[in-house]
């Protein structure tokens, strides 16, 4: 036996399941938005890095050696 769903089915447990889970469990989008905005930024930095020029390693390590 096999089972079939329609789009419209299918539209409405998607919003059902998506409402439960943020009334339940708002931790998981929470952590959710966090993860795509941090890769957003860091999409970003590496876009901004591009156009940058290059520094060496020991550049780099004697900034953060001075940074902390």
């Amino acid at each position: 036996m096999q089972t079939t769903v329609d789009d419209t089915q299918l539209k409405s447990l998607i919003k059902e399941v998506f409402i439960e889970v943020l009334s339940e469990r708002p931790d998981l989008i929470r952590n959710a938005i966090g993860d795509a905005l941090e890769d957003f930024a860091l999409a970003r930095a590496i876009e901004e890095g591009d156009g940058s020029g290059n520094v060496s390693r020991e550049e780099v390590f004697a900034l953060l050696r001075g940074a902390s």
